[in-house]
């Protein structure tokens, strides 16, 4: 019998710190430009120093990209644009620098970390600290059999909780979550579509490498026959990323979730990593308050996502690549909000 509940993180996880929020929004009050003219950057600031329980904000200067890999079988049916078993290749581009996540992460010196959950190749071709927490390789064809075991989702479940405390406890104050996978939106849209109780036409979209009109009408017809099976076990969230999920997205959502039992906040970047912040959100509904939305990426299930979540992307620049592009795009702009709300001048009420 499994030893892990995932009831315990609604009792885990509290909220940021509301008083000290108030102590920020007080301060902000103070600050020589007034409150409002910094539109969203006034809100962010304040978040960031509820999240850091600390008034004036500290500024974020140990981020990290953390992309969780994985190949899924159902890729298999023609539903991307990257052929089946190619999720692989696409993190040797990222560990070798050709990756637009590689060319961001370099010129904002942030660290990229890359976790193989369940790529679709020969583990001893990456490196060791790269194929470290592999669970399987590949996953199961979601519209006609389980992606995993449930042995398998459990132990995807604590890689990714190991993966957040492993940052927690290296000191990386602020995570940027982004995924490496083909098939990976797919199994992304069937969790959307269970959870939100909608059609597999509403969550379908294009992709990070865009498909045509045939391959969109098979990606709906897997979605669609995958939801069949997420339907009867949506009571139950590990088995219901154990049949439809894969090792990615669960390892994603045990991060999550333990990052915000760690008070680690975390950047979600395109509809993988907003699918898995939606189950998470249905484990434990304090979660979602550690996490932003980077951008709008276009992706239906993405924005589906995000409204039941009752997150608003901060930037809108259709970039669809995923890999953590739009969340490293959004950094600057957090990073941006906490020197403006610790450095701005306190001005005198004139009363001494």
């Amino acid at each position: 019998m499994s030893s892990l509940n995932l009831d315990d993180f609604t009792d885990l996880i509290e909220r940021p710190d509301g008083g000290v929020r108030r102590d920020a929004e007080a301060r902000r009050e103070r600050q020589a430009v007034p409150p409002g003219t910094l539109g969203r950057l006034d809100d962010l600031g304040e978040w960031l120093a509820a999240a850091q329980s600390a008034v004036p904000v500290r500024p974020v200067v140990r981020p990290r990209v953390v992309l969780f890999a994985g190949d899924h079988k159902v890729a298999e049916l023609g539903v991307s644009a990257r052929p089946a078993g190619g999720a692989g290749e696409l993190v040797r581009e990222v560990l070798a620098g050709n990756r637009p996540v590689s060319v961001l992460a370099g010129r904002l010196d942030v660290p990229v970390r890359v976790v193989d959950m369940a790529l679709d190749c020969d583990p001893e071709s990456l490196p060791a600290e790269v194929a470290g927490h592999r669970v399987r390789r590949g996953g199961g064809r979601i519209d006609v059999e389980d992606a995993l075991t449930p042995e398998e989702a459990e132990a995807a479940f604590r890689a990714g909780m190991a993966v957040a405390d492993e940052e927690a406890d290296s000191g990386t104050d602020l995570v940027v979550l982004g995924d490496l996978s083909v098939g990976g939106t797919t199994a992304a849209g069937v969790l959307v579509a269970a959870l939100c109780g909608t059609d597999a036409s509403v969550v379908t979209g294009r992709g990070g490498l865009p498909i045509d009109d045939l391959a969109w009408m098979r990606k709906c017809a897997a979605i669609r026959d995958a939801l069949r099976r997420a339907r009867p076990v949506l009571g139950d969230q590990l088995q219901l990323l154990a049949t439809v999920g894969g090792a990615d997205l669960t390892a994603m959502t045990g991060f999550l979730l333990q990052s915000a039992v760690r008070k680690t906040p975390v950047i979600l970047d395109g509809v993988v990593t907003a699918a898995c912040a939606l189950v998470g959100q249905r484990v434990a509904f304090r979660a979602p308050d550690w996490w932003l939305a980077a951008h709008d990426s276009g992706e239906p299930g993405q924005a589906k996502a995000l409204d039941r979540m009752a997150l608003e992307p901060l930037l809108t620049q259709g970039v669809k690549v995923g890999e953590g592009v739009g969340g490293l795009l959004a950094l600057p702009l957090v990073q941006a909000a906490a020197s403006l709300a610790a450095e701005l001048p306190e001005v005198s009420d004139g009363s001494e």
